[in-house]
Order: structure tokens, then C-alpha cells, then sequence
């Protein structure tokens, strides 16, 4: 065979395409592990200061559950001890009962009224940042101070309202001392005080929509209640449902009011399952039944959520 010379070898030269070399498994773990840490490490603070007021206070009460604390002797386990105690306590279901009931009523006040709030302010032409700082101004205020200035307002004798009434011919009420008023009266604080921030919210997302489906629905002759229904609710449906969860969540665990403008009365009308959960805990001295009730809403506001999630999302589907 002959043999090639070096005038024989002819250089081909051509476009040069970029050929991606991978980098060794090792070299990419090596480099991955320093992202993973470097990222870490700049998160370590958030994440201890996460475990520590969040993750820690939840596990600590689902051990004090089923233990006997009274944090002088050594935590004692009792199982279900601490859950037949409130299975037996007459307040237990009446409490329920109550928290369901301010729930109920939130849902009809708290949830209609901030939306036909943030349809009026939408449909306004003028002084919308006014109004609109109005109507949040209540979230600003300490929950404390609102249930302190509501409780002078339902006073019998001096509040506001009786006042208003009065001067407008009306009688008065005894709107935190009847079983039969005080529930309501505490739902119109709560709506009254946290409605701002759930206006805002509305009013974010009604000015999403498109003003075209508006001008379409008039030409089709659809007046403010049809356009409501077919337009408005439809196009801001996905933020109602957030909402409607959330506000359920939020009602559920109400204790301000409760505690501060009627401590319960008039005849245990208006104690919720915080309010018997903070009696347990700082009045009866029992943090294992405190804790079993704290875990026992933590599980039906987590089926309730479960349940609602899945039903909105086959719905949507």
C-alpha cells in the first residue's frame, strides 16, 4: 500500500459548529451543591425565624394535645384525655354552634358589602381617591381600639346609635347585652373593620375587565343588574372564590370582638371556639385541652379548605 506524503494531505476547511462538550456528573453536582448552599444560606435567617415562630409552635401543640401541662411539673401523657374533656363540656358545642353562626352572618354582610362597595367606587366619575381612603381608613385602627369605639357606639345609655335612633324617633336596643342582638352587632364590627382591604381587592380586580364586554352588554340593552350578573361576576368569579375561602377562614377564627366588647355574654350567645380556647388556656390553667381545641379546628378549617378547593377546581375544570 503506498504511503501518503505530506503534499498528499489536502486541509478541508468548512463552517466550524459549536459542539457542546457536557461538563463531568461530578463537576455538576459540585457546582449545583454551591448554588443549593449559596441559596440556602441567604435564606438561613427567613428559614429559622419561619421554624421557629411557625413550624415549631405547631408541632409543639399537636404533643401538648395529648399531654398534661402546667408548666411547673413535667408534661404527662394522657392520650385522649384532653379530648373527652371537651366532648364534655357543655360549652364545646355551643361555641361551634356560635362561631358558625358569626359565620353565617359574615358571609352575608362581609362578603356582599365590600363588593357592591368596589362596584360603586368603580363606576365613580369623581373623588375616587377619596373615597377610597375612606373606606380603608378602619383597617388602619388596632382591632382592640375598633371593639373599644363599636362597644361606646352600642352603649345603652350615651353610644351613637342609640342616639341616632333616638333622633330619629326609633327606639333603642341593648345591642351587646341581648342574646338575641349581640351576635349581629359583633358581625357589623368585623365588616366594618376589615372590609377596607377586601374592597380594595374587588376593585383591582373589577378594573381587569375589559371595557368592551361593558359597552357590548349596552348595546344588547342589559341595564346595571344584567351587566352585573353576566359581566361582572363572571370576570371576577376566580377572586370571589379566593375570597369566599379566605373570608370563611379568617370568620371562623374570630376573638377580638368577642373578647373585648362582650367577654362571651349575655349568656354565652357569643362565645367562639378562640374565645373557649383562650378561657382553657389562661383561665382554667388546661394548655392540653387548649391545644386539643386548637387542633381540632385546625383539622375542620383543613377539610372544609380541602373540600372547597377541589370543588372549585372541578367546577372550573
Amino acid at each position: 500500500m503506498p504511503s501518503l506524503k505530506s503534499s498528499d494531505v489536502v486541509a478541508v476547511t468548512g463552517p466550524q459548529w459549536p459542539v457542546t462538550v457536557k461538563a463531568p456528573a461530578r463537576a455538576r453536582f459540585r457546582r449545583r451543591l454551591t448554588e443549593n448552599v449559596t441559596a440556602y444560606g441567604l435564606l438561613a435567617a427567613a428559614l429559622v425565624v419561619f421554624a421557629l415562630f411557625s413550624w415549631y409552635p405547631i408541632v409543639r401543640g399537636l404533643l401538648l394535645s395529648f399531654q398534661q401541662v402546667n408548666f411547673v411539673d413535667p408534661p404527662t401523657w394522657v392520650g385522649l384525655d384532653n379530648f373527652r374533656t371537651l366532648f364534655r363540656d357543655p360549652l364545646f358545642g355551643r361555641a361551634w354552634l356560635n362561631t358558625l353562626e358569626f359565620t353565617g352572618f359574615a358571609l352575608v354582610l362581609g362578603f356582599a358589602v365590600p363588593f357592591g362597595t368596589a362596584v360603586l367606587l368603580n363606576e365613580l366619575r369623581h373623588a375616587k381617591a377619596f373615597f377610597r381612603v375612606a373606606v380603608y381608613l378602619p383597617v388602619m385602627l388596632p382591632p382592640v381600639v375598633v371593639a373599644m369605639l363599636w362597644k361606646w357606639i352600642y352603649n345603652p345609655g350615651p353610644g351613637l346609635a342609640n342616639a341616632a335612633l333616638g333622633a330619629v324617633g326609633l327606639p333603642g336596643g341593648q345591642w351587646l347585652d341581648s342574646s338575641g342582638t349581640a351576635m349581629i352587632s359583633l358581625v357589623i364590627v368585623s365588616t366594618w373593620a376589615n372590609m377596607g382591604s377586601t374592597t380594595l381587592i374587588y376593585l383591582a380586580a373589577l378594573q381587569t375587565i375589559p371595557g368592551e364586554l361593558y359597552e357590548s352588554a349596552e348595546l344588547d340593552g342589559a341595564g346595571l343588574w344584567k351587566r352585573l350578573w353576566h359581566v361582572t361576576i363572571p370576570q371576577t368569579r376566580f377572586v370571589l372564590l379566593v375570597m369566599l375561602l379566605l373570608q370563611i377562614v379568617a370568620t371562623m377564627q374570630v376573638f377580638t370582638e368577642p373578647y373585648v366588647m362582650t367577654g362571651g355574654g349575655p349568656e354565652d350567645s357569643t362565645v367562639t371556639v378562640l374565645l373557649l380556647l383562650y378561657r382553657y388556656a389562661f383561665t382554667y390553667n388546661d394548655f392540653g385541652s387548649a391545644s386539643a381545641l386548637s387542633l381540632l379546628l385546625l383539622v375542620a378549617l383543613a377539610i372544609f379548605s380541602g373540600a372547597y378547593l377541589r370543588l372549585t377546581r372541578t367546577r372550573s375544570d
